[in-house]
């Protein structure tokens, strides 16, 4: 079996030749150019597995190559090197396709990470051994659903930050599920917190860790929310909830990849995706001066949206019977049926608790309904949301 081949373009000769070393020691092997013309030559050559790019090069910028790389091998993951602390070229970067950044000074076992999580992406691109459970699981065959599945597997396909933007109940947690299976870090943990529901002084602690000793209570070492996701995905729901403090300490830690545990002296580096969401409205939150506009930034990277299930009315037949099938399973009991008028009521009904008002109303009336058959009194549906 012939060794995975990585493509690294940098000016430095000293950053040339540690990545040169680094990758080889983990069997690969590396073809190194200093310029874009070389780097676009080298492409057209042979098939690489991996791409590294500076930021700067003497005749282009690395966000062309990764521009080139996206359009014509999309199969090719491809990280930013980025100076230290730039984190505008690192959003761009990550905007325009990047898999994901690495900062100079270049932290070798965070590059090794970065590598692993990688190549396990591209052998699962070639072999199509992606998870296929999107369709499954997200129900719905309307035009909305159908986009929101194949955001889902672009997504999967790199590190950035994705903001999942949409109303209480429409399912945000399940996509953020997807997003991580579909992905390379599927056999890392999937770490999903709500962040409105940790008090506030005991959030610093909750995410990043305590050291015994650090506070009354602290009785023994205790790891956070961050180190709990390492090698995986980290989803914080409800983030608008988080205070102006923790989002200092929370844009840091996504910022350097380093979180600093209550009572330790240094910094522990952590390996996570972010993914977030909130049914508010973040841009207004930002405008209002609510929420930190750099986080916002730095979690917003690519958002998608979650239609409401008013603005999908066909799909509730689908979601009906498939919730149904599950409350039966659940109960040991025979599926319940939709009568004419039940079905015709919920398609007329506006939803406003979404898929999640969904389930809780047909579990109502599979409680109320005589024998197997529901009808629309069964379903009891508040008239005032009836269009």
């Amino acid at each position: 079996m012939s060794p995975q081949t990585v493509l690294v373009i940098d000016d430095e000769r000293d950053i040339r030749e540690l990545l040169t070393i680094t990758l080889g020691r983990m069997d690969l092997k590396v073809d190194a150019v200093g310029t874009a013309s070389d780097a676009r030559h080298a492409l057209s050559e042979r098939s690489y597995d991996l791409c590294f790019t500076d930021m700067r090069l003497p005749d282009g910028d690395g966000q062309q190559i990764i521009e080139l790389i996206a359009a014509q091998y999309p199969d090719t993951p491809v990280a930013m090197i980025t100076a230290y602390g730039n984190v505008d070229a690192a959003v761009n970067a990550l905007k325009a396709g990047a898999f994901d950044f690495v900062s100079k000074p270049v932290d070798i076992q965070m590059l090794r990470r970065l590598v692993r999580t990688a190549l396990k992406l591209t052998e699962e691109r070639r072999t199509g051994a992606a998870a296929a459970g999107a369709r499954d699981r997200l129900i719905g065959a309307s035009a909305a659903m159908q986009q929101v599945r194949h955001t889902i597997a672009k997504l999967a396909r790199n590190q950035a930050p994705v903001y999942i933007a949409g109303e209480s109940g429409v399912g945000k947690e399940l996509v953020a599920r997807l997003i991580h299976e579909q992905g390379p870090r599927a056999n890392g943990p999937f770490v999903p917190v709500n962040c409105g529901a940790i008090p506030s002084e005991l959030m610093e602690s909750e995410f990043f860790g305590h050291r015994k000793g650090s506070f009354t209570g602290a009785h023994v070492d205790k790891e956070g929310l961050f180190q709990a996701a390492n090698g995986g995905t980290l989803f914080l729901d409800e983030v608008a909830e988080l205070p102006l403090h923790m989002q200092v300490k929370l844009l840091r830690a996504i910022q350097e990849k380093a979180v600093r545990p209550i009572g330790a002296r240094e910094e522990v580096p952590v390996d996570v995706r972010i993914l977030s969401a909130t049914h508010k409205n973040l841009g207004a939150l930002v405008e209002h001066g609510q929420f930190r506009q750099d986080l916002f930034y730095r979690i917003n990277v690519i958002e998608l949206r979650v239609p409401p299930l008013r603005e999908r009315r066909g799909d509730v037949p689908l979601l009906a019977e498939f919730i149904l099938g599950q409350l039966a399973a659940k109960s040991g009991a025979a599926p319940g049926k939709l009568q004419p008028d039940a079905q015709q009521a919920l398609e007329n009904y506006d939803f406003p608790g979404n898929v999640r008002e969904l389930e809780n109303i047909l579990e109502r009336a599979m409680a109320m309904c005589d024998g197997e058959l529901i009808t629309a009194a069964d379903l009891m549906l508040p008239q005032r949301a009836l269009r």
